[in-house]
């Protein structure tokens, strides 16, 4: 695919990378809500689709997430990988203005890694129980969770405990966890 056709006088992007006839565009977060309305009304580009919004985790970088907007233009039979960057303090704006598709793909990628949507009318959790603690997608949230449910079949009754794991006998390596 060429890349010719991005203008960085038009669109703010930091840097653009082409695979498999798809293009990726990685753009600050705060360029976010002019990107994707040119994008979608410039006649150049003509993004009229939203095919979703995904999150990504990269524990220990600088930025730590990445919210990556799926487009599609029908019109010039095109795809386009909009990527943002940013850490657990920054909040990046929803887009629901642009694309009213948006709104449960930014309530699952908040309910799954935490990332904050600022202007989000209705940010609440969309797959986990609305008394779950943490986001189950970040790679530091703990494999076992943080509760046990248990079901007592003589009392006819479920009991919601804290987990408990006995660490007696396990060997931490602190430098790379998943490997024991």
């Amino acid at each position: 695919m060429k890349i010719r056709f991005f203008n960085k006088n038009i669109l703010p992007a930091l840097t653009f990378c082409s695979f498999k006839n798809e293009l990726s565009v990685i753009i600050l977060y705060n360029h976010l809500l002019f990107a994707l309305h040119v994008l979608k009304n410039h006649i150049g580009f003509q993004y009229k689709i939203l095919s979703s919004i995904s999150g990504v985790d990269f524990l220990g970088k600088k930025y730590r997430f990445a919210v990556v907007y799926e487009l599609l233009s029908v019109k010039l039979n095109r795809r386009l990988r909009l990527k943002v960057f940013s850490n657990e303090t920054t909040n990046i704006s929803s887009i629901i203005s642009i694309f009213p598709i948006a709104d449960w793909w930014e309530r699952e990628v908040w309910d799954l890694f935490g990332v904050f949507f600022e202007n989000h009318f209705d940010l609440r959790r969309i797959l986990t129980d609305y008394g779950f603690e943490g986001h189950p997608l970040r790679k530091d949230f703990p494999l076992t969770g943080y509760i046990d449910i248990k079901f007592d079949s003589k009392l006819r009754s479920i009991f919601i405990l804290p987990v408990e794991l006995a660490q007696e006998y396990r060997k931490f390596n602190f430098e790379t966890p998943w490997v024991s």
